[in-house]
């Protein structure tokens, strides 16, 4: 197996469950308050590594107790910590997490993660980027040095995935497109990147077309409840969801592009790592937590098999 390299924010999740997403001047009662290791970067390595994958993290936290939390769990989930640094010039990255059924909001402050230089990157790259090992992705630590990262890691010959998570107003420019192996986007990233809502098969088939077009080898769009779709051969592929009880869907992507990034990793198609990430996915979505609710590889099995013998 190669290795799986990720590249993303590291954050404290604070999170609580309440009934209802508060609006403006609300003040309501939670409980089930939760502080755990979390961030997609984070998230998506811990997630490669439970696969099975021989997982690196690169990414900075805060010279504080948050950050030091975060590498040693990531640590115990076996993933490499030796290319994240530490800064005394900002704080580990905080989310605060609003859980409601189905339903949460997300309030982020990035702290260290925005302090990490292109400089820090490259030289991970070039110190574990051999040929085809993996790049994964997200645009949490800022969109300036993760645009410079993806061209660096295409230039080092590394598969590059990208976990296209785009702020307000942000858009990639058409060169980034050109750099991916796999792009990955859900149904809001979607609709902010091509300006396709992919409400049912045909606009979603149209959506992948669009990215397509603008120069990415492969793409996967994720619905939800609805699975998962991309562009075989040439013809377009569904993976169904499962349907299962949410407890908290704060993991349930990160999860999903974790075991993507592992079974590529593993000489996997892109086809059979959707079916594998949609039951890691649906898995993490009954837990609750971040890194916590991520399966195993095992998990992941025996899930499957389950499910296949009631169909």
């Amino acid at each position: 197996m190669l290795k799986v390299i990720v590249f993303g924010s590291l954050n404290m999740d604070l999170s609580m469950e309440c009934e209802g997403i508060p609006t403006l001047g609300d003040s309501l009662r939670g409980t089930g308050f939760l502080s755990t290791s979390g961030g997609k970067g984070g998230n998506e390595a811990v997630a490669a590594a439970r696969m099975g994958a021989e997982t690196y993290m690169v990414g900075k936290v805060g010279n504080d107790h948050n950050g030091r939390k975060l590498t040693s769990d990531l640590t115990i989930h076996g993933v490499s910590v030796s290319n994240v640094s530490v800064t005394a010039r900002a704080a580990t990255g905080v989310s605060l997490v609003l859980r409601s059924g189905k339903d949460r909001a997300v309030v982020t402050d990035p702290g260290a993660n925005e302090k990490i230089s292109y400089s820090e990157v490259r030289a991970a790259i070039h110190g574990l980027g051999q040929h085809r090992n993996v790049f994964l992705m997200s645009l949490g630590p800022g969109l300036p040095v993760a645009l410079e990262s993806l061209a660096c890691a295409k230039r080092n010959g590394l598969y590059t995935i990208l976990r296209a998570s785009v702020s307000a107003g942000e858009t990639l420019p058409d060169e980034a497109y050109k750099d991916l192996d796999l792009l990955v986007v859900n149904r809001t990233d979607c609709r902010a990147l091509s300006g396709i809502w992919p409400v049912d098969d045909e606009a979603a088939e149209k959506a992948l077309q669009f990215f397509y077009g603008k120069g990415v080898r492969n793409c996967i769009i994720t619905l939800k409840d609805r699975g998962s779709v991309t562009l075989a051969d040439g013809k377009f592929f569904k993976v169904e969801g499962y349907d299962v009880q949410i407890v908290d869907a704060s993991c349930a992507g990160d999860s999903y592009v974790g075991e993507i990034a592992a079974h590529i990793a593993d000489g996997g198609t892109i086809v059979s790592s959707m079916k594998l990430a949609s039951a890691a996915a649906a898995i993490a979505i009954t837990r609750l937590g971040a890194q916590s609710s991520i399966p195993s590889w095992y998990e992941v099995q025996d899930f499957v098999k389950a499910h296949e013998a009631k169909a």
